[in-house]
């Protein structure tokens, strides 16, 4: 039987970076290959130094090393796309039709690749926004993910890859820094509650939208892949939803363990871009097809997030916080954040 090989482009960024360790322990670490176009971490194997673009590269690596399935993530986000559309136009649809060519032509099991609620626009329902809607993106990040979209179904029904996708909401994750989206104010957050106390947000406070948990997300791509090639019904792209909220809600949430945490709000060209997408989303099809279902809700997701980073960062808090038995032994004695040294 044919051994799994799965190339990861774009292990460094937000998804990636969570789901190359996720891949790593289902199929073992000699199975995967990391690549992005940053250089490795020290003492990181397994990994190469890949520009996507460059089809002739990416083309001998997968023949060479034998790869089965490639799963694409690198991409310009939202609100970075915005400051550059041509390079975010010609990354974003141009590494598709790159490994959907390569995927065609060496026969590969599976591709994955990564869609955004960004398809959706001004004329889409705002509230359980349905799979089959109407779709209209007013960004070159949304727009480009949507004739990808077009693109993964048309090799899917023309070449029989079996391309499988999922559209994301805003992703929330405490391994990897913002990576240029407009939803990255949900990371960048909670690292300013802990070092500053304070938070200036480019979206206005009762701006709400679809958010999930990295874990969450990262299992959605692993159930997903893993699911008989017969149950996959969509191959354009799932709607998956985990939690909706606002900033002011995030903020509210944050405050209920670190006491006198403030945000103030500055809107911006992103809050603009984020007024154009939808509050809910519907994902019936992806609990019917795969039984998709989420883990984390927001204050679930919250407590989480600040143990990770308190680890992260060297912090602890006091007995108030829920997860206090994570440090049973360091006495703290007030409200406040202590370095521990």
């Amino acid at each position: 039987m044919k051994k799994d090989k799965i190339l990861i482009i774009g292990a460094r960024g937000q998804i990636g970076t969570e789901l190359t360790v996720a891949l790593n322990r289902q199929y073992g670490p000699e199975n995967i290959i990391a690549a992005d176009i940053h250089p490795p971490i020290a003492g990181q194997a397994n990994y190469i130094t890949l520009d996507v673009l460059d089809h002739a590269a990416l083309e001998n690596i997968v023949r060479e090393l034998g790869v089965t399935q490639i799963y694409l993530l690198a991409a310009m986000l939202s609100a970075r796309g915005e400051q550059d559309i041509d390079a975010a136009w010609h990354l974003n649809i141009q590494s598709l039709l790159s490994v959907l060519k390569i995927a065609k032509n060496l026969a590969l099991d599976k591709v994955f690749w990564p869609s955004s609620i960004a398809v959706f626009g001004p004329g889409s329902p705002k509230y359980n926004c349905p799979q089959q809607t109407r779709i209209e993106p007013n960004t070159v990040y949304g727009i480009s993910k949507r004739a990808g979209e077009y693109w993964c179904n048309y090799y899917f029904e023309k070449h029989g890859v079996d391309v499988r996708s999922i559209r994301f909401p805003g992703l929330i994750s405490y391994t990897a820094p913002p990576g240029g989206g407009t939803t990255d104010y949900a990371v960048d957050i909670f690292h300013q509650a802990l070092e500053k106390g304070h938070y200036t947000c480019f979206l206005e406070e009762d701006n709400c939208l679809p958010m999930m948990y990295m874990p969450d997300a990262v299992r959605a791509v692993l159930e997903l892949m893993n699911a008989p090639r017969e149950s996959i019904t969509i191959r354009t792209s799932y709607n998956l939803a985990g939690m909706s909220f606002a900033p002011c809600d995030l903020a509210a949430a944050i405050r209920a363990y670190v006491p006198g945490f403030n945000v103030s709000y500055a809107p911006d060209y992103r809050n603009t871009i984020a007024n154009s997408w939808p509050v809910s989303i519907k994902d019936d099809q992806a609990r019917k097809d795969w039984s998709w279902k989420p883990e984390y809700d927001l204050k679930t997701m919250t407590i989480d997030m600040l143990e990770q980073l308190c680890i992260q960062k060297g912090l602890v808090l006091d007995e108030t916080f829920p997860l206090k038995t994570a440090y049973p032994d360091f006495p703290v004695d007030n409200y406040e954040f202590t370095k521990i040294v």
